[in-house]
């Protein structure tokens, strides 16, 4: 059968929350079958624990932040893909602040950490949530929209006047069965415009930001100094957040997720709404690895752990 997946052993990391500015550290430890993904304030006089569940969501203004009782935990799109990417079922997330760490602005540190730690099969069947009927949410001239596929798809498109996000790269396309989540999408960073940096500052955001962990561009240019990882980098990032969004229906998904200027606020909407509709989705597992769609059992088999090996190559 295909098996649910946690963590061979615990590992941490540390950096600056990107909204915060605040120094942030995190601790990944392995959980048992069915346990989700949950996360743990473990700085507060009595820790708190969240569970990573779309429905968690209160705040979605440049992040996705999981909200209980007062209690806050920020930005966790980035590990949330990570988890996504490569097929952790079960893990718990230890955070001595209110948001998690940013590192370089991708996923790509996360999913070294991940890997770094090792990847366990573990004997529980993996659950599956596949889409049975379309659902779809809009807000303006944005929109978003889940169908029934035989897998796991992501087609995307953005609309940003600026020379460098040229039309030819304002829209991509990645499909779980025919590409690498690592090398594809997990190095694709976050970003940000220097005319909008007064404005969030004012109001609380990116105050850790910079170019170690996001592009930054001007009116017409990329500032940091090495570039743009691909040519697409901006559009693929959204669609790793996207991934780490949807991941908070708690299962992986089976569908085909289609989104125009979709952002944080409108996937968690997206998620929310699929959950509503209870005859729009079904969960399934597969007993015989056969019986799996192909591009499933091709994304799983290219994911066998190899304990502290970096996924990435040396150059995009």
């Amino acid at each position: 059968m295909l098996k649910q997946r946690t963590l061979k052993s615990t590992v941490k990391a540390s950096g600056v929350g990107l909204h915060g500015g605040l120094k942030a550290g995190i601790v990944l430890r392995p959980a048992a079958p069915d346990t989700g993904i949950v996360f743990h304030r473990v700085d507060l006089p009595a820790p708190v624990t969240i569970p990573a569940a779309a429905t968690q969501v209160g705040d979605v203004n440049m992040c996705s932040s999981l909200l209980q009782d007062g209690v806050r935990i920020g930005t966790i799109e980035h590990l949330m893909s990570a988890l996504a990417g490569l097929g952790i079922d079960n893990a718990h997330i230890d955070l001595d602040a209110p948001e998690v760490p940013i590192l370089d602005g991708s996923a790509a540190p996360f999913v070294f950490l991940i890997q770094s730690a090792g990847i366990e099969e573990q004997p529980a069947p993996k659950r599956f949530l596949r889409v049975i009927r379309s659902v779809e949410v809009e807000e303006g001239d944005k929109w978003a929209r889940l169908d029934p596929y035989d897998g796991y798809r992501l087609d995307f498109s953005i609309v940003f006047d600026h020379p460098v996000i040229d039309k030819s790269a304002q829209r991509a396309a990645f499909d779980f069965a025919g590409e690498c989540y690592l090398k594809a999408i997990a190095r694709a960073r976050t970003f940000g415009f220097t005319r909008e940096v007064e404005w969030l500052r004012e109001n609380g955001l990116a105050l850790g930001g910079g170019l170690e962990n996001a592009i930054v561009l001007d009116e017409f240019r990329v500032l940091n100094g090495d570039g743009l990882r691909y040519a697409d980098e901006f559009v693929k990032h959204k669609i790793l957040d996207a991934i780490g969004d949807l991941y908070l229906i708690g299962r992986p998904l089976l569908a085909a997720f289609t989104a125009h200027k979709s952002g944080h606020a409108l996937n968690n909407a997206l998620a929310r709404a699929l959950l509503a509709r209870r005859d729009s989705w079904e969960i399934v597992t597969f007993p015989e690895p056969d019986s799996a769609p192909q591009g499933v059992r091709t994304w799983l088999a290219e994911l066998a752990p190899v304990q502290g090996t970096s996924p990435f190559p040396a150059s995009p």
